[in-house]
């Protein structure tokens, strides 16, 4: 099939190079010429383990393609994929701006015979707007999709090669047959439904999952109250069927360019619907306040924070990935230099992200050793292989004082107890100090 992406982002450009791995024709399309020229060199703008790899193949293969322009794109596609952004607005709904922008864009240049599939992640009854506003545009009835996105960032490839499931919403069968056609070649299950159930069944998804997020990260703080260790919980917990193990992990709350604005969005679709969600509220209020727990247990151990170096390993929102959008590191970096730290931060790939947002409040090294060099504690905030990998032991022989508060449960107690003097904070665990 020839496909057109709109949107080379995370998940357009993702969807984009994954399709064309499957063999179909794929032009992705952006309005940034800076960003495609890149694409054209090979060279994504985005961190995501495999995806240069495959993008260099494809277009060597003469099936991905990327341009500025829509009319070059849209005229012969098959099927036409929406993938712009849908960023939180200041009342917690979905910015609809870039869809509704994109809608128009190519209502001059489609065609009667093309499917839109809309994929990027909208409000219940998204779909039916944008197919409403395309038909007045075109003058024409247009076939339209909803066909979420699943993705995790770090793991993007296998997301979409290796899909759980594809949801496929539409009301028009010989539509979804023919989306149904273009993932066949990954052959996972794929559910047929409703636009409007499929555009729920994101939302939905996504709010569970920060609310399990929020929920052990309640047991972990419960945990280090009555001294019970929330690993052997979640790990009792996850082997029921009926719980699993996924996203049991206690730790610093949840960030990313999903869960955040995901969550408030559904919360802000019920209260337009008049249905109250108190359930959401408290995920959102639970993930807030864990953000900035390790600089809680950090004035609680010295009463003060001013004129001490403190050293953050990890900046952004989880590993594999150097996106920093909500991230934990952001409210806990700025925190800390309220109360007068000396903050010194060391990422593997996220650095300059970071510096655009957080700014030169802080300092950026280029190593670990560099990071914890004289620090009075060290606070580990994205569990980067490199970070879990460390020699705990080594790293503390060039700290001022051997603290460590670790917000994502990197180490064992084993390596942790082989230390000769150490000040050990966990998430949801009995502090070690030896």
């Amino acid at each position: 099939m020839k496909i057109a992406v709109l949107g080379t982002g995370y998940v357009g450009l993702s969807t984009g190079v994954c399709l064309s791995q499957i063999g179909h024709y794929v032009t992705c399309i952006d309005i940034n010429e800076q960003k495609i020229n890149q694409l054209r060199q090979g060279i994504s703008p985005i961190y995501e383990p495999g995806l240069e790899d495959l993008l260099a193949s494809n277009m060597a293969a003469g099936r991905l393609h990327f341009t500025t322009t829509l009319a070059d794109a849209l005229g012969e596609a098959d099927i036409i994929v929406v993938a712009v952004g849908t960023p939180q607005g200041e009342d917690g709904a979905a910015d609809l701006s870039y869809l509704v922008q994109a809608a128009k864009d190519i209502s001059s240049s489609l065609t009667p015979e093309s499917v839109i599939v809309i994929k990027s992640t909208v409000p219940v009854g998204t779909n039916d707007f944008i197919k409403t506003l395309i038909e007045d545009l075109s003058g024409f009835p247009v076939k339209m999709v909803s066909n979420p996105e699943f993705l995790r960032q770090g793991s993007a490839i296998e997301d979409t090669m290796k899909a759980d499931r594809i949801i496929i919403g539409s009301e028009d069968a010989e539509s979804a047959e023919k989306i149904k056609d273009m993932y066949r070649p990954l052959n996972v299950p794929m559910i047929l439904t409703s636009t409007r159930s499929a555009e729920m069944i994101k939302y939905a998804s996504n709010a569970f999952l920060a609310t399990k997020i929020s929920y052990i990260n309640e047991i972990a703080n419960l945990c280090e109250a009555v001294g019970a260790d929330v690993t052997d919980v979640a790990k009792g917990m996850g082997k029921d069927q009926r719980i699993g193990e996924a996203f049991l992990n206690a730790g610093i709350g949840y960030g990313g360019s999903c869960f955040p604005k995901d969550v408030k969005a559904l919360l802000h679709t019920a209260g337009v619907n008049g249905v109250k969600f108190p359930l959401l509220k408290e995920t959102i209020a639970i993930n807030e306040y864990q953000r900035e727990l390790l600089v809680t247990k950090a004035l609680k151990r010295f009463g003060g924070l001013k004129g001490r170096k403190i050293a953050m390993l990890g900046l952004a929102f989880k590993p594999e990935t150097d996106d920093m959008r909500e991230a934990p590191s952001i409210p806990i970096a700025r925190t800390l230099t309220k109360y007068g730290a000396e903050v010194v931060a060391y990422d593997p790939v996220a650095t300059e992200n970071a510096r655009k947002i957080i700014g030169d409040t802080i300092k950026y090294a280029g190593s670990i050793d560099e990071a914890v060099y004289e620090a009075d504690a060290v606070l580990i905030v994205t569990e980067w292989k490199e970070v879990k990998n460390i020699d705990v032991a080594a790293m503390l022989e060039n700290m001022k004082e051997p603290i460590i508060f670790d917000g994502r449960n990197c180490f064992t107690e084993e390596s942790i107890r082989g230390c000769r003097a150490i000040e050990y904070y966990p998430i949801g665990k009995p502090a070690i100090i030896i």
